[in-house]
């Protein structure tokens, strides 16, 4: 799957560093386990942990040049929404 990401006009860098996440992370979740459920308007919520144990929220959309994804943005869960994540986690455990 390939994978290319959303890059920022004014710094030329992929929008995700400016929330201190890098592509490597953002990677990571992606094609490891975790939550994936529909987001706004035709695009994706990937949750899952980094391999250094980081908890984050990447949201893409399917790439219309080949067969992978394009990364709007990515960054790390804290406090309610860890907490919510947390939850559903627990509820879905048999």
């Amino acid at each position: 799957m390939e994978i290319r990401f959303y890059m920022d006009p004014d710094t030329g860098l992929p929008h995700v560093a400016g929330h201190g996440v890098t592509e490597q992370e953002a990677e990571e979740v992606l094609r490891s386990k975790g939550e994936d459920t529909k987001a706004a308007e035709g695009s994706r919520r990937k949750i899952g942990r980094t391999i250094e144990g980081r908890l984050l929220q990447v949201i893409y959309v399917p790439d219309n040049i080949g067969d992978g994804i394009f990364v709007i943005t990515a960054y790390e869960l804290r406090n309610k929404a860890q907490k919510a994540f947390r939850r559903r986690k627990k509820r879905k455990r048999p």
